[in-house]
């Protein structure tokens, strides 16, 4: 997947990952970060996520990293939210209080601009890549992780076949081998969602199923 492909997305917004609501995977289980107020969380991939703002609201703060200027523009253009812009190396900063979204390629961002962070949350990063990048993500995020870090993963299961991604199915054994190595991983929560995405029934996805894990930094 090149730049142009995310580019493309959003000018034609076609964005159905997008969520315009809070994510209750979020809401049900950031406790088990065990997070103070003021803690620093590394949002990746995070578009115009409003998932930002919930955690604004819980007293935390937030560096999003996001490719597309587009999207970090109407998170706060939709959000009523000013921001004061600078740049920075391969891209430009977004930050508006407690929130920093950097306008970057995750794979070149300089993350010592941003340590340390407490925690990472990650709804929609891993599952909006294709085989070869995930390996590379999580490698990234191995890296860049301090010990004891946690993370609040979630995924998405479905018959691989079925629908040509994203966002692509990556099941709980991908996700023990990218981050089994490195951090210890915990099975949180799984549930059928397909009632509840009639876009991926209408592409001929027979099961889906949702999972949330933690993961913490070894």
């Amino acid at each position: 997947m090149e730049h142009d492909f995310w580019y493309e997305r959003w000018a034609k917004d076609e964005i159905g990952f997008h969520q315009h609501e809070y994510n209750a995977h979020m809401q049900a289980f950031t406790n088990r970060l065990e997070l103070n107020p003021g803690d620093h969380l590394l949002v990746p991939l995070c578009g115009k996520s409003l998932d930002m703002l919930w955690l604004l609201k819980q007293g935390y703060r937030a560096s999003g990293i996001e490719l597309s200027r587009k999207a970090v523009e109407d998170f706060f253009w939709e959000n009523e939210l000013k921001a004061d812009i600078s740049e920075i190396t391969g891209g430009l900063c977004f930050s508006s209080g407690h929130l920093d979204i950097y306008c970057a390629d995750f794979f070149e961002f300089d993350f010592e601009r941003i340590s340390p962070f407490d925690a990472i949350y990650d709804r929609a990063s891993l599952i909006a890549l294709p085989p070869a990048m995930r390996l590379a993500y999580a490698e990234r995020i191995n890296a860049v992780s301090p010990a004891g870090t946690p993370s609040l993963l979630v995924t998405l299961d479905y018959p691989a076949g079925e629908m040509r991604g994203p966002p692509f199915s990556v099941p709980e054994a991908e996700v023990h081998q990218l981050y089994g190595s490195a951090h210890r991983i915990e099975h949180l929560h799984s549930e059928d969602c397909l009632a509840q995405e009639p876009r991926f029934r209408k592409k001929g996805v027979s099961r889906m199923d949702e999972h949330v894990y933690l993961l913490t930094k070894r």
